[in-house]
């Protein structure tokens, strides 16, 4: 039987950060992963696919819209579906290839199978043949991640009603995309399609898209994706999903308690993701689950097994994929005897469209009912230089500082390239810098970076230079 300091189970962002941090710490480690590729949902049917569809999308939509107002004058473009999905497939592949040259460069033992525990300490393998595997290990890391949620009334037929993994893989553009749910996936897939030519409605319970970002962000995103095309429609209850043959049938209850319909060639159902422990034998070993079928962990990310320790997706918390990252690292080097840390209220959320929206730390919602006394600065990123230059003005940058002490509570983005800019708030808030601290760091120019700048002179003092 092969023995193993540290064996983690699942591949993908948190799995594979730990396993490799754990190498680098001088642990003999395995990973456990049943499909034939690394990387688990994020770069196979997740964050990397979905972003490579994103960028071709993007880039149509320009050609199209836009690349006449740059002075570029082309043929009316065409968009081939096939060869996007070829290149998303060929993205995904490099970045697979990538992570098992990590894998084989940390001498990191991966075994191809689902890892099921037959105990605390032994694990078997069992591999696509049918054959088993016995592994025993010292410390194990469930990294297991989550599967697409739905609706109990809804059947997932992958060809019409479908989730985000097929989504990834149409072999047509919807004529109409019926979107069940306003969060993050499914108004990024919704955008891939808009843009290339569907019609995109989007079914929220919510009264409002993004809810759990802050209000200014969904508002603002809102109005953006309305002038793009997207239809909403909010505070919506779905009561049922019918297909016949190509049409999908969705009725739901409005705001009023009145019965409304819509009708589209594809549904994509995006109400939120479950954690994923099926297979795992996690009875055998132990180990606990909570209400929501989420593996039990403590502040050390320890589950009540003293050497099973589980991170990411699989557990409590927002799921990300870059949380995931932050908990493999903490486990890895908890198990070193080092003292990691992290803070939870810094990991930034994301969202894909163009502009594309980001936010970290509180929002002002949360303060709001906390009874935090605070401050808001903003700038509108249609004032930068850059913005005009490259035409990408919609949106803005929202600061929210104590009102004592001026500590940057929470930065909140809408603009081209928020994904890349929160990483700024994140910095600043991780050192608990004030809003005046930022206003008096230079920012080049021309840049979008320098709405940050005015946001936080406008948090601090009421006083930005370009408004």
């Amino acid at each position: 039987m092969s023995q193993f300091d540290v064996t983690v189970i699942g591949s993908g962002p948190g799995g594979y950060v730990a396993a490799i941090r754990a190498a680098q710490l001088g642990f003999t480690t395995a990973i456990i992963e049943k499909y034939p590729t690394l990387g688990g949902t994020c770069l196979n049917v997740g964050c990397i696919p979905s972003k490579a569809l994103l960028d071709s999308s993007e880039h149509f939509e320009n050609a199209k819209h836009n690349f006449a107002g740059h002075g570029i004058i082309i043929n009316e473009p065409q968009a081939d579906i096939a060869r996007m999905i070829e290149r998303k497939n060929e993205v995904i592949k490099q970045n697979t290839d990538g992570i098992s040259y990590l894998m084989n460069k940390n001498k990191i033992t991966v075994f191809e199978g689902v890892g099921s525990f037959e105990s605390a300490t032994q694990i078997k393998v069992t591999k696509n043949d049918g054959s088993t595997e016995m592994i025993e290990s010292k410390y194990t890391i469930i990294a297991t991640g989550s599967k697409p949620s739905s609706l109990p009334f809804i059947t997932i037929d992958k060809e019409r009603v479908i989730t985000s993994t097929e989504a990834l893989n149409l072999k047509e553009i919807p004529k109409h995309l019926v979107v069940i749910g306003g969060g993050v996936i499914g108004l990024e897939l919704g955008s891939v399609y808009l843009r290339l030519g569907a019609q995109v409605t989007v079914v929220e319970f919510m009264d409002k898209i993004i809810p759990g970002m802050d209000g200014a962000l969904s508002k603002e995103l809102t109005k953006v994706l309305k002038k793009q095309g997207m239809k909403f429609m909010l505070s919506t209850a779905v009561s049922a999903v019918e297909r016949n043959g190509d049409t999908v049938k969705i009725t739901a209850k409005d705001k009023k308690g009145e019965e409304v319909t819509v009708e589209g060639d594809y549904c994509l159902v995006s109400v939120g993701r479950r954690p994923y422990t099926d297979g795992l034998g996690l009875e055998k070993a132990g180990v606990e689950l909570d209400e929501r079928g989420r593996v039990k962990v403590n502040d050390h990310l320890q589950t009540n097994v003293a050497n099973i320790y589980a991170i990411g997706d699989v557990i409590k918390g927002a799921m990300l994929a870059h949380k995931a990252e932050e908990e493999g690292v903490f486990v890895a080097e908890t198990l070193a005897g080092q003292k990691p840390h992290i803070n939870y209220n810094l990991i930034p959320g994301v969202v894909y469209t163009w502009p594309e929206v980001a936010g970290v730390g509180k929002t002002e919602e949360q303060l709001k009912e906390e009874g935090v006394a605070y401050k808001v600065g903003s700038f509108p990123m249609r004032a930068l230089g850059r913005s005009r230059a490259s035409g990408d003005v919609d949106g803005l940058v929202k600061i929210i500082a104590d009102e004592k002490t001026d500590e940057v509570l929470g930065m909140h983005i809408v603009g081209a390239r928020a994904a890349d800019l929160i990483a700024e708030g994140v910095i600043a808030m991780e050192f608990r810098a004030s809003a005046e601290d930022i206003a008096r760091s230079s920012h080049a120019h021309p840049t979008y970076a320098e709405a940050i700048k005015e946001a936080a002179l406008d948090a601090t003092a009421k006083r930005p230079i370009h408004m």
